[in-house]
């Protein structure tokens, strides 16, 4: 049964969260994604002549360890091209896209390419945009800034991811984060798709254990809330059930790599790939469909907390798939976003009959597994509890919950996660 028409189906106003399209609406969905994907162990050694053919003076934005992106500007420089280096030591600002755009112009860049995870990935992105747009983050900012729609493409981009969580690499967005006003917001245009999303698992064998079990949860929350939101379609369903299945087998191995020794990291080839696959279909669902509750929480509270993106997303995964499928088994027990979620725990589990709440119980064994921190680790107190809820209720991600939870189940939620 299409998802559209289960919902439909389903008791209860729609107007409570199951807002469903008429049949003709919900038929129509549009895919759209980097002008092209390359990906394969090695394939970082491919970049030279390809960076050539887009410029010649390139912004390479990485994260904090510049040298790390040694390699990367090693064949550059074989091919001809002047590399200036732009480093992003923490959660990207509008202020550090702001400097980043004044050193690509001053240097006179034609081409930025972004090496690194998702910091890295989306200030380069943002840095693209602006070079050819002119003017102010804030300009363009959603919630915060004008919201101005950008009206020229993105200088050429090249997107590197060096973990594996994300997706950056293949989203027409940058995150960045407004300490001023305590929030984190999307410069959001399909004109900032990048030129060419390049994939190599290798670059992730060095994540440390910690880095690979909240980037991976991250990928895993990514392949999860597209397929149970009310933008799901056939191409992004394809993507996350894949994605859901390959995190489900490889990520408690990716970490176990880390867990043996520093030096050890890459032993589970397999594992890595598997997780990098699964942060690339991520990214190219989230893109195309929506997310959830998890993301809609993770944007404030990384905005008002020193707190890792991906590691927000681990603390509130299992509580928000707990309190989403009992609200659905409540107020829509007929509704085709709990099918689905029973289908997710099939998956994970491997277990023909097992039910959403299997599927919550796996997850949360999984968080546990990977010693996830919870948000009190954080500073997240209840006295946060009100603002965190009021500007989640209101962000773009929760808008593709399944449900529309009650600020007593968001209050449940993030009780939980503490």
């Amino acid at each position: 049964m299409p998802f559209d028409t289960a919902l439909r189906q389903a008791p209860g106003p729609l107007a409570q969260g199951q807002r469903a399209h008429d049949a003709a609406q919900d038929r129509r969905f549009e895919f759209a994604t980097a002008t092209r994907i390359i990906f394969g162990a090695g394939t970082l050694r491919e970049v030279g002549p390809l960076a050539a053919e887009m410029g010649s003076r390139a912004l390479v934005v990485t994260g904090r360890k510049p040298a790390r992106a040694t390699p990367l500007l090693d064949l550059l420089a074989a091919q001809g091209i002047e590399a200036i280096t732009f480093s992003v030591a923490g959660e990207p600002t509008a202020e550090v896209t702001r400097l980043g755009t004044q050193r690509a112009r001053e240097a006179g860049c034609d081409l930025v390419i972004g090496f690194g995870g998702g910091s890295a990935l989306d200030t380069g992105k943002a840095v693209a945009a602006l070079l050819t747009n002119g003017g102010d983050p804030l300009d363009y900012l959603e919630v915060i800034g004008q919201g101005q729609p950008l009206v020229r493409p993105s200088a050429p981009y090249i997107a590197i991811p060096t973990t594996a969580g994300t997706g950056a690499e293949v989203t027409r967005n940058a995150v960045l984060a407004s300490p001023e006003h305590r929030v984190k917001v999307s410069l959001r245009s399909p004109l900032m798709l990048p030129r060419l999303a390049l994939v190599d698992p290798q670059l992730t064998y060095s994540m440390p254990p910690e880095v690979t079990a909240s980037t991976g949860l991250d990928a895993l929350t990514q392949v999860m809330e597209p397929y149970v939101s009310n933008r799901a379609n056939p191409l992004t369903d394809a993507l996350c059930r894949d994605g859901m299945r390959r995190a489900a087998r490889s990520l408690r191995r990716a970490y176990a790599c880390g867990e043996q020794g520093r030096t050890k990291h890459g032993d589970d080839a397999a594992a890595r790939e598997d997780m990098a696959l699964a942060s690339l279909f991520g990214g190219l669902a989230l893109a195309n469909a929506k997310l959830g509750a998890v993301h809609g929480f993770a944007g404030p509270i990384g905005g008002v907390f020193p707190a890792p993106h991906g590691a927000v997303c681990a603390s509130l995964l299992p509580h928000v798939m707990a309190v989403n499928v009992r609200a659905l088994q409540e107020r829509f027990p007929e509704s085709e976003a709990l099918r689905r979620y029973d289908e997710i725990a099939r998956i994970l589990t491997g277990n023909e009959r097992a039910t959403a709440d299997d599927g919550v119980a796996w997850v949360q064994e999984l968080c546990d597994a990977l010693r996830i921190p919870s948000l009190a680790s954080y500073g997240v107190t209840p006295d946060n509890f009100p603002v965190l809820i009021e500007k989640a209720s209101v962000a773009s991600s929760m808008k593709g919950n399944p449900i529309q939870l009650t600020p007593d189940e968001m209050r449940e939620i993030l009780t939980r996660a503490l």
